[in-house]
This record gives structure tokens, C-alpha cells and sequence, in this order.
């Protein structure tokens, strides 16, 4: 149990993985009182987000419809710091799973914790459906824009993805040997570039997007969200390519939720891992919305979230 004097809106917890504490918010619904039960939901954030962006978007709206929602940030992430003797900006995907196990534990110690579900966004998705394999105290899972079948997305050109394989590998020797961080911009956005810039670049068809999201001067990028920053560890092309939730995907009995963009190039990783499903799953496609605009675009954030409240709901 807490001893934490929690209220309606944003609260500032903390709670164990890996021996550390992770900074999380806890969201709680209008009119809050300790006495009753709610349904609580763990977000998970895309790569390579903290908490002040995804989940400052959805903790809000999901307490708006009456649910508890737990945003983190990961394991050297954020405000939540590295292991010792690791370095900031180490987002690796097994960590992502057991730091999720580790909310769903610290919301399991709140009595006023009904049931517990998992929400996640982008990579997240592939975070919640990997967690929920083998974590059956979280009862339902949704994904929104998730990119839960990696393999279709990422290994389509073998190439690049040996040539992605080939830079981790060489900076995690980097760092082995000089016991310095060695950051790069994953997907060449970096913290200087201009929206121009990015797009000459030609490296990225959701260029102009992704930067209204994540640049320099974008909704909340490393301007907006200080504890942000698009530089990342140069070892996590040997993390990102393992697609767990995509060779898993049959053994996931909770009911799930899969909303994505149709328009979106990456549809895929969620139509082929809706391919693989035998659980009770639903599907809801948009056409008129883009993989970001699910991130933080009011209309697209409402379609989603009020899908998502209906079915945890029932």
C-alpha cells in the first residue's frame, strides 16, 4: 500500500525496477477517492520517448474517461536513471518488458487498483503485447500505431539492417573499450537540424511528421520536453531488430485492441501481427490519420482513446 497522498490529476511516484527508481506520473480521474476501485492501465511510450510526451498526452484523456494511467520513463531514460556504470539514453527492449512488469507490480500494491490493462503506443505496442505474453495479472491489451510485427518493417531489406547491425556493433565495442557513451540520431534527426534539413536528407518517408513531433521545433521535441533529446545510444540497432511480441503473437490470450493508420507505411506491423493473433482481438483502421498524428493530433488522439476507453470498459 501507498503512503503517498494522491489526487485527482498528475501525480509524481516513483517505483522499483532493477534495484532503481523510475520517475513515473500516475494519473487519476476527476473526483478520485481512495475508497473506491478504478480499472488502472500502464502506458507504454514509443522509441525513443519519456514521459512528458506520450504519456502526458494520453494520462490525461484516459483519466477523463475514468481510468488510472501509469506513465514512466524506462530505465536511462528521462528522469529515471542508468545502472551504474551505464549510460543515459540506453533504451533496450528486454529492460522495457521487465521495467513494464515492475509498473503492473507497483500498481497491483495500489488498493484502489481494480483491474490493470496495457495501453501502448508505437513501439510500446510491441512492448505491452511482448509484456502481456507472460504477465497475466494485466488483464487487456490495446496498440495504437504499434509496431508490434517489426520483422515486416525492419528486416524487408537485409542490407540495411546488417548495415544498422553492423554501427551497433561497432559502438558497443566503442564503449567497451572507453567506458564512454558513444550517441548517435537513430533515424538521423538530430537535436540541431531544421525541418528542412531533415527532410534533405531523404532518409525517412515520415520525415515531415516525425519532425513536427520530434525536432528541434516541434511539439515536443527537445525544445518542449527538456528531459528529451534524439540522441541515443549507438548500440540499439542490436536491440531494436528482436521483434518479441511478433513471434509470440499466439500465445497472447488476453482480449487485445489494434488501432492503426491504413495510410500509415507502417500499417504492416500491425496487420501482420493481427495475421498471427488466436486470442479475442479486434481491429480498428483509420484512413484519414497518420502514424503521428495518433501521438499527439486532437482528433485522432480522441478516436483512439474513446476506442480504447469503450473496450476496456466492457
Amino acid at each position: 500500500m501507498t503512503s503517498q497522498t494522491l489526487t485527482a490529476g498528475k501525480n509524481a511516484i516513483t517505483f522499483k525496477s532493477f534495484g532503481v527508481d523510475l520517475a513515473g506520473d500516475l494519473y487519476l480521474p476527476e473526483g478520485f477517492d481512495e475508497t473506491k476501485t478504478y480499472k488502472a492501465i500502464v502506458g507504454a511510450s514509443p522509441f525513443p520517448q519519456v514521459k512528458d510526451q506520450i504519456p502526458a498526452t494520453y494520462g490525461p484523456e484516459m483519466a477523463a474517461r475514468g481510468f488510472i494511467y501509469l506513465g514512466f520513463d524506462y530505465l536511462g531514460m528521462g528522469a529515471s536513471p542508468a545502472l551504474p556504470g551505464e549510460f543515459k539514453q540506453s533504451r533496450y527492449n528486454f529492460r522495457l518488458i521487465e521495467n513494464t512488469w515492475d509498473a503492473v507490480s507497483y500498481l497491483g500494491t495500489l488498493p484502489f487498483v481494480e483491474e490493470i490493462y496495457g495501453l501502448g503506443v508505437c513501439q510500446g505496442g510491441a512492448t505491452i503485447a511482448s509484456a502481456a505474453v507472460t504477465d497475466h495479472r494485466i488483464k487487456k491489451i490495446a496498440m495504437v500505431s504499434g509496431m508490434m510485427a517489426a520483422d515486416a518493417f525492419q528486416w524487408t531489406d537485409r542490407d540495411m539492417a546488417n548495415s544498422q547491425i553492423a554501427a551497433a556493433n561497432a559502438s558497443k565495442q566503442k564503449m567497451y573499450e572507453t567506458g564512454e557513451p558513444d550517441y548517435v540520431a537513430p533515424f538521423g534527426l538530430n537535436d540541431e537540424h531544421s525541418r528542412q534539413e531533415f527532410i534533405d536528407l531523404g532518409a525517412n518517408p515520415m520525415a515531415g511528421e516525425s519532425y513536427d513531433y520530434y525536432g528541434r521545433d516541434g511539439v515536443r521535441g527537445p525544445k518542449a520536453v527538456p528531459t528529451y533529446t534524439n540522441m541515443h545510444i549507438g548500440d540499439q540497432g542490436m536491440q531494436s531488430l528482436f521483434s518479441i511480441a511478433e513471434a509470440y503473437a499466439d500465445k497472447i490470450v488476453q482480449p487485445s485492441l489494434t488501432i492503426y493508420s491504413t495510410s500509415a507505411f507502417t500499417a504492416v506491423c500491425s496487420t501482420k501481427f493481427v495475421e498471427k493473433l488466436t486470442n479475442d482481438h479486434e481491429e480498428l483502421a483509420f484512413g484519414e490519420f497518420s502514424h503521428v498524428d495518433f501521438y499527439y493530433k486532437p482528433e485522432a488522439v480522441k478516436a483512439s482513446t474513446d476506442a480504447v476507453a469503450e473496450f476496456f470498459n466492457r
